[in-house]
Formats: C-alpha cells, structure tokens, sequence
C-alpha cells in the first residue's frame, strides 16, 4: 500500500529519525507515539507530501488518496460551514456540473442519430453511474451527520467560518477530510478541540472508515479504542508493535527485559570466554585452541539494550493549607454574552477536598463557570469562596498567556516572593527543563514546553483549591500519567476541565454536567457516567426518530428531503428530455412516411425492386413509429408519477 523506505530527517545536528522503514497497509490502524518533539508530527508531513526527507522515500501507489489533518491550517474565513463541508466534494461538484451541462445541451439539439449526440449519452450516463458510486447523491446528508457528530447545530451550518473559534475551525476541516473518505487518513491530535461527546463520536466513525488510519495522539483512550498497531518512535529509531498502545506498553517492556538478560548472560559468556583465552595463549600446546576462542568472540553478533527515553517530569504539589469547609458555593450565578445565555439560575458547592470534572460539550459554559469560580467574569447571582481559600488557576490557554521575552528561568524567578524558598534549577529540572533549556526564551518553545513552564508555576506557592482547564492539552502520555498522579496525591480541593477520559478515570470523585446553562450533579467514575449518558443519548434519539416517522406519516408520506428533491427534478429534466427526443423522431419518421406515400400516388414506383425496396422501408418506419409512441407513453407516465411527488 504505502511503503516508507530508509527514511531520515536531521533537525540541526541531530536525527529526528534515521533510516527507518514500515508499510502501512489496507485498513491499518497505527498509533503514532513518543515523547513531544521525538519526531511524529514530522513522520505525518513526510508521509503527506508536505515535507520533504533527508533521505530515503515515500511510494504511494497510483491513484491513491490521503485525508491529512496537521494541528495548525489557514481557513477560508469567507465560507460558510455548509459549503467549506461541501468543498471536500470535489469530484462530486466537478461531476454534477457537467451533468448539469450535457443536460442543458440535449434538451436544445435535435440531431437525435449524430454520432456527437451519442457521445453526450453516453457520457452522461458515465457520469451519472460514477456519481451514484461514490455517493453523490447522499452529499447533504452525509456532511450534516458529520457536522452533528462534530458538535455543531443545524443554526450553524449558514454561519460564516469567521464567526467561530480556532477549534471549531479545525472540527470543520477534520469534517471535510472525514468526508474525503480518502484510502489514508494522517491525523495529528484530532481530539484536541473536540469534547467528549464529539471524541466518542468519532471513534466510531473511524471504526467504519473503509482506508488506513495513522494517528497522533496524547489520549489513551482514543489510542487503544482506535488502533491495532503501535509504531513508537524514540531516540531516532522506530519500534513497531501490532497491538494498541496499552499492550504495547507492555510488550514493549517485556521485550526490554529479555533484551537485559540476554545481554547479561552473553555478556557473562564473553567473559568467561576471555578468561580462557588469557589462560591459553601463553601455553604452546593450547595457543591454537585460544586464537580459535579469538576468531569465535570476533564473529559473535553482540546484544544490544534499546536506549529507553526515561525522562518525564516530576510533580509534587505543597501540602494544602486547610481552608473552611465550604470552598466555593455559588446560587442562582447567571452569564450572558449579548443576547446568549450561556449560564442561567445555576447553583453551586464545592467543599473541601472535592474532586469535580466539569464536563459537557464545548460551548456549553465549562470555561465561563470556571471564570467565574476565579473572578475573572462578572455574573448575575451571589457567589462565594469559602474562608482561607488559597487558589490556584491554569487557563485554557495558559501557555500563551506566559511572557514571550522571558527565559524559562525568568518566568518562574519572577513569580517568586520573599516567603518562598525553591531552588529554581531543580524545579525546572523536574520539568524537563535542564542546563541551556533554561536559558532558552519562551516564545521558542512548543507547545508541550509552554505547557509544563505553566503548570510548573503552580508549585510555587501551596495551594488548598486547583482550578484547572484543561492543563492536558499540549502534554505527551507520559506527562499527563505523571500530573495524574501528582493530582491524585494532592491533598487539596480541586475542579477539573477535561476531556480526556483516561486522565479523570479515578481522578475525580464526583462530576458536574453543563447542559442548558445548568449543572448537573453525577456520582460516578467518567466512564460510569459516559456509559449512562450514551443510553440516555440512544433513548432520545430513538424517541425522537420515532416522533418524526409519525409526523412525516401524518403530513405526506411522498414528501420529500432536499436530496430526494434534487435527484426528482433531476429525473423530471430527464424525463422531459426523452419526451422531446420521442416526439422529435415521431415527426421525422411520419415526415419520411408521407414522402413515401408521395412517390406511390406519384406512380414512382414500378419496377419489383422499387416496390420491394419501398415496403421495406415502409414497414420499418412503421416499426420505429409503433416504438417511439410506446416510449413517449412510458416517459408521460413517468414524469405524470414525479409530478405527483409534490
């Protein structure tokens, strides 16, 4: 399928990787792994055309098609959401509009036996046949179940892409390359701007999807409930395992641990062959068996460990102050933007010790409500923090609010106060940030450094209340499993933004639904929860599939959706067409037969082949005539039927 051969990529002096080899195969479904920087955003580039190798190559066969999803794009801001969807439908439109064309031209030429005029039919039902193949008459609806799934509103799909943010931006172009159903999808983070709804929607898309799927993703529940094959790249190298990403976790360790002992006890053989040697070679009757032992270690092919990439980050949050009982409790809180009421007579408490997701879709006020818990937004309603609360916040966008000009030293240095002692270096150190890294400024980092700077400035100073919005966003697996536990160890109170059910499985203890600018209140684990929301989903959508077949069968049961509609005038255009053609010819064929009866009055014909040849001809027309009455009719009672769907 793809075969990716003797591949390098040198970043400064370095590999990113080298000389690495795989094949992606059909319907393959590989997870992409490593830590941040290691390479893998990189790999998609090479893989799509979009960057070229240091060395090696990339064959893709003829005709083959590749959906790639990168984490930044421009976007037609002038578009609505309906039509950059549609714009994914290239050959689909390119198709119709030449259907629309030779449509145009037949209904006005009459040269009905003309070679040309063949050629148009032919081609038009060429057309028409590849169109129904690849669904062409199924765009609308495919694009607005896509668009659902992804999150957005039917009020949406007339809105200019302008009006929304960088993340929904990016729903629409995963939609449009979903819609590509290319024979390879290359997908860097696609769940970072989507919520968990919208995740599980997708899962379940991508199970159907007919091609191969390479993905890059930091969320494990998405790795193992997606892929089949986990290719992990580290220190330049690929490992390539057929197993999702928790058992190759596994495997991967295992296969360490064999590797260790069998260097151990070659090593051990080495040694012991050593000894022999040195006892040997100064004896002349036991030299020849020595350089024999010699020429046996020159040849042994030697065991080699994997380098494993140990580095992760070291959290460990102060112990908590104690605060009151009630840390924050809020009643009747109410928010609006302009005319949208994004919360409304919500009500409120966290008490100490508390550990709360936030969850819901995005939109819905997850965000506003957190702002409003830290006094970043006003609001209707009476809220309070409880006495002592000491409070901690990372924002969504937390990373991007840190000074560009400063270096990684500077940031943390410039948060300190004359209360706290902390040796900047080994705080940074447990970071990741070590030796020259601190130097660096930190409008050159990535997004993954930005995010560790940011979540390390939380260290600082002891905090009994953690507000966090999503501070998993730019965080590798690694690091993610490593704040987990730190957060798992704290002692404080905690309110928690996230999408990525794997990190609050077991974090939380309880779970805060915003749904209509209300909050709902769940006992249970994400998983828990998720389950009991997804019957619930399936209950709503069975109810109201079942109330809109009962209205459709109560109004008109010919009434038709706007791609029924489409394909019916369609056919209505044909069907006049064909008219016209049969009509045409009738007059052509009683034309010749008048000119025939003509030349009999006229006493043309007299000799036995005259007559012969005139009968002939004369019951052919006849033929021709009877056919083309008896398709005229067919054609009238066609389109009589498409008239009546009304």
């Amino acid at each position: 399928m793809v075969s990716i051969h003797g591949l390098s990529v040198h970043f400064a002096s370095n590999f990113l990787f080298n000389n690495i080899s795989f094949q992606i195969t059909e319907k393959d479904r590989i997870g992409l792994v490593g830590k941040n920087g290691a390479g893998k955003s990189t790999l998609l580039k090479v893989i799509a055309g979009e960057q070229s190798s240091d060395e090696g190559k990339v064959a893709i066969p003829k005709d083959f098609t590749i959906g790639y999803l990168p984490q930044e794009m421009q976007h037609n801001e002038d578009a609505t959401i309906m039509d950059e969807a549609a714009s994914a439908f290239e050959e689909v439109n390119l198709l119709q509009a030449r259907i629309d064309e030779i449509t145009e031209e037949m209904m006005n030429r009459t040269d009905y036996e003309s070679e040309a005029y063949g050629k148009l039919v032919t081609e038009m039902n060429d057309a028409t046949e590849r169109l129904t193949m690849i669904g062409g008459y199924n765009i609308q609806e495919n694009i607005e179940k896509v668009l659902q799934g992804l999150g957005f509103e039917q009020g949406d799909f007339e809105r200019k892409m302008s009006e929304f943010s960088g993340g929904w931006k990016m729903r629409v172009e995963l939609a449009k390359i979903l819609l590509m159903t290319p024979n390879l999808l290359l997908l860097d983070e696609p769940t970072n701007h989507l919520d968990i709804e919208s995740i599980q929607w997708l899962e379940d898309f991508l199970k159907g999807h007919d091609g191969a799927i390479v993905l890059i993703s930091h969320d494990r529940a998405f790795l193992d409930n997606i892929t089949k094959r986990t290719i992990e790249i580290s220190n330049g190298k690929i490992y390539d395992y057929k197993s999702p990403y928790s058992k190759y976790l596994v495997l991967r360790a295992e296969e360490r641990e064999r590797q260790e002992q069998a260097y151990k006890n070659q090593q051990k053989h080495i040694e012991h062959t050593e000894q022999l040697i040195n006892k040997f070679r100064a004896k002349k009757n036991k030299a020849a068996f020595a350089q024999t032992l010699i020429r046996k270690l020159d040849k042994m092919e030697r065991i080699e460990v994997d380098n494993e990439d140990k580095t992760k980050m070291r959290v460990k949050f102060p112990p908590a102050p104690r605060s009151g009982k009630i840390v924050v409790e809020g009643k009747k809180l109410g928010k609006s933007y302009g005319e949208k009421q994004v919360l409304n007579d919500l009500d409120i408490t966290v008490t100490r010790g508390d550990k709360i997701a936030l969850v819901g879709k995005n939109g819905v006020g997850k965000t506003t409500l957190i702002k409003l818990i830290v006094g970043e937004s006003n609001h209707t309603g009476d809220l309070e923090i409880g006495h002592n609360v000491a409070m901690g916040y990372y924002a969504q966008n937390q990373a991007e609010l840190l000074d560009g000009n400063k270096t990684v030293y500077q940031t943390i240095e410039d948060e300190l106060t004359l209360d706290v002692e902390v040796n900047i270096r080994s705080l940074l150190g447990g970071f990741l940030f070590s030796g020259d890294d601190v130097d660096k400024k930190v409008k050159v980092l990535s997004g993954g450094e930005k995010g560790r700077l940011a979540l390390c400035k939380l260290l600082l100073t002891p905090r009994n209340l953690l507000v966090l919005d999503e501070p998993t966003n730019h965080l590798d697996i690694r690091s993610k499993e490593v704040l987990k536990s730190a957060l798992e160890q704290y002692d404080g109170t905690l309110v928690l933004v996230s999408h990525d059910r794997d990190f609050l499985h077991g974090l939380t203890d309880h779970i805060y639904e915003v749904q209509n600018g209300e909050v709902k209140l769940h006992y249970d684990d994400i998983y828990d929860f998720l389950k009991k929301k997804k019957s619930e989903t399936i209950r709503e959508f069975e109810q109201v599939q079942q109330e809109k077949a009962n209205k459709e069968k109560k109004t008109s049961s010919n009434k038709l959706d706007y791609e029924q509609r489409k394909q019916r005038d369609r056919d209505i255009r044909k069907a006049k067409n064909a008219i016209n053609k049969c009509e045409k010819g009738i007059e052509k064929v009683e034309e010749e037969m008048k000119q025939l009866d003509a030349k009999m009055a006229g006493g043309e014909v007299v000799t036995k082949e005259d007559s012969d040849a005139f009968y002939q001809r004369y019951f052919e027309l006849n033929k021709q005539q009877e056919q083309l009455m008896e398709d005229w009719e067919k054609q009238q009672e066609l389109l009589a039927s498409l008239d009546a769907m009304e």
